[in-house]
């Protein structure tokens, strides 16, 4: 029987296969292969080191509709070296579940806005696709261009990718769009198959040749609290920690925060954030 293939499961065959051709082959005590080639694993040897069938991971390459036990992933990450973030994706496609999630909400409560309002420091508001919902004054003084961004456009991994000005103000941009994609990825997961996701990938593809370059990397990494450093047109460099909240009634809602720096590395006081 031909078993179907499937969006999660096509997402899960690309992530697998990128994965697999990375490989070092040394670390498996392997010679080096075709061409003398030192990365890169067959489809067979994967299958032998991890126990399981050649068929049944050349099924799970292919996106077929497989019931894979956490057993068998498990044994698949092992012999890929995949990370712990990278394996959750991979269990979190392979696993049972619907194939599209809820559709995003198309803006936050007027609680969370409140909120956000009563910050001194940049923060704002994303959806599951990463689309801008709200925004306080701090993140709007830091990134003024969001105030005038058309709405169908307010996505924050669109804006990374297309907005020059926004580019202007991460002296770290080539790092930070790299952390951000791989976020979105890991977090995205079963929704890329979803409207509202396959619409935002399909429009970067396209308009976007970084975009392009780096989603094929398949990077997968969860969101860590870290610092950020941007470079604002009259106040110059500024050290932010990232933070980022996911409220209890509002799940498909995170909030985003750049708590400020001091150069030392203390949280400035208000007095000081005002000045």
């Amino acid at each position: 029987m031909i078993r179907p293939r499937t969006p999660r499961g096509i997402q899960l065959g690309e992530f697998l296969t990128a994965r697999r051709r990375a490989n070092s082959r040394a670390a498996h005590g392997l010679p080096p292969g075709s061409r003398r080639s030192t990365v890169g694993l067959s489809r067979e040897e994967v299958a032998t080191l991890a126990g399981i069938s050649v068929s049944w991971y050349t099924w799970l390459e292919q996106g077929r509709d497989i019931n894979a036990s956490r057993q068998v992933l498990t044994a698949v990450a092992r012999v890929l070296q995949l990370t712990d973030s990278e394996a959750e994706f991979v269990f979190a496609l392979a696993g049972p579940g619907k194939e599209v999630a809820a559709t995003p909400p198309d803006q936050a409560s007027a609680q969370l806005l409140r909120m956000i309002d009563a910050l001194d420091f940049p923060a704002f508001i994303l959806a599951s696709d990463w689309t801008i919902v709200g925004w306080n004054a701090g993140y709007e003084w830091l990134y003024g261009s969001i105030a005038v961004t058309p709405q169908h456009e307010r996505n924050l991994l669109h804006l990374v990718y297309t907005d020059p000005r926004l580019r202007e103000i991460l002296p770290n941009w080539e790092r930070d769009s790299r952390n951000f994609l791989a976020e979105f990825r890991a977090e995205s997961g079963v929704r890329l198959s979803s409207e509202r996701h396959r619409a935002v990938v399909a429009a970067l593809s396209e308009r976007s040749a970084d975009f392009r370059a780096q989603w094929a990397e398949h990077t997968i990494d969860r969101f860590r609290s870290r610092r950020r450093i941007f470079v604002h047109p009259d106040a110059g460099e500024l050290v932010f920690e990232h933070h980022r909240l996911v409220p209890s009634d509002a799940a498909e809602l995170h909030v985003v925060m750049y708590v400020p720096l001091a150069p030392g590395g203390a949280t400035p006081s208000l007095g000081e954030r005002s000045a």
